[in-house]
């Protein structure tokens, strides 16, 4: 059997239910994973899902519900099992072999995992002509927010070079949704969205996208059939009629937010100015060791490396007691 050379495998977080197996870490207070720490309360009963049937694989009253709020047509719209399954078939559509792909240093690694299983190839030079280009906004680890000014513009260049925009607004329900392009229609854009973080379900597994109609139906085609099971479908619909609960989630985590930055620039260590719910800091030391240190004092955060950060981690913005906690263990584990 002859198998074709593949990338390495990436490097995630969500690693809290393998170490809470371990009897000594059962304590563990996870600022790994950036979930929303404050919400809306989503009425829906899983009880009540009918699991005899296969979901209907179009998904139509699942994508009525989220055109219903983005105001898109549900031929604008795909799902499909989280927004990494997206990724993943978005490459498998846009990056096969001889295309080219702009993706920044220092983001999520996935968009160039799925490239490079695509077949198609990565730069990071911006000034290079490429196929594609991915940016994250706001940006993961960083939490660097750019504004629809500046993306529309971007678009442009795009459009000038013959490229296509993938623009994941993952985290954007959680920083500043005014900046978001997701009522903007062009050929050459693809916006990917999730419900994992704002509404902290990453157990649930849904994410969607928007897009022009030909590109949805190359997507809907690649993507297997029935990926988006019943349970996810049924809390999707009633979750996304609470967007608009999110600007409480927001004001939140901006006062805990600040809370934090200042809180962790105060013991020596560089936070990184952010919008979302999440800090990138700059320790000055290996983040493996820090990280380490970190979990015996039963404290889970994100080693960037996988990023190329190899003296940054990335922590989430929890609720005030937590936070607090996170600072003590800080305290005594940075050099």
């Amino acid at each position: 059997m002859k198998i074709k050379r593949m990338p390495k495998r990436q490097m995630h977080g969500g690693i809290i239910r393998k170490l809470r197996k371990q009897k000594s870490r059962n304590g563990i207070l996870d600022f790994s994973a950036s979930m929303n720490p404050f919400p809306p309360h989503v009425e829906w009963r899983p009880e009540d899902c009918d699991l005899g049937d296969y979901p209907d694989d179009t998904y139509s009253d699942l994508k009525e519900a989220i055109g219903s709020v983005y105001s898109r047509d549900p031929d604008e719209i795909t799902v499909g099992n989280g927004s990494v399954e997206l990724i993943r078939i978005f490459a498998q559509v846009m990056a096969p072999p001889g295309t080219t792909a702009f993706i920044e240093r220092s983001t999520f690694g996935e968009y160039a995992q799925s490239v490079r299983l695509a077949g198609g190839s990565v730069t990071d030079n911006p000034h290079e002509r490429v196929n594609i280009r991915y940016l994250c906004n706001p940006n993961n680890p960083t939490g660097t927010l750019l504004t629809k000014h500046v993306i529309v513009n971007l678009l442009d260049t795009c459009r000038e070079e013959g490229s296509s925009l993938f623009l994941d607004e993952a985290f954007i329900d959680l920083s500043d949704p005014k900046e978001s392009l997701v009522n903007h229609r062009d050929p050459d854009l693809f916006i990917l969205r999730s419900l994992t973080k704002a509404f902290s379900v990453p157990g649930i597994r849904f994410g969607f996208g928007f897009g022009d109609p030909e590109l949805i139906e190359a997507i809907e085609l690649t993507r297997p059939p029935w990926t988006v099971n019943r349970y996810a479908e049924i809390y999707t619909i009633e979750a996304i009629r609470h967007i608009p609960d999110l600007e409480e989630s927001r004001r939140k985590i901006a006062i805990e937010r600040d809370f934090l930055t200042k809180s962790i620039r105060s013991i020596g260590l560089a936070p990184h100015s952010s919008s979302a719910n999440y800090i990138l800091i700059d320790a000055g030391m290996n983040s493996s060791d820090l990280t380490s240190a970190l979990l015996n004092e039963g404290i889970l955060v994100r080693d960037c490396r996988s990023f190329g950060l190899p003296e940054s981690i990335r922590v989430a913005v929890r609720s005030h007691e937590e936070n607090r906690i996170l600072i003590e263990a800080l305290s005594i584990c940075a050099p």
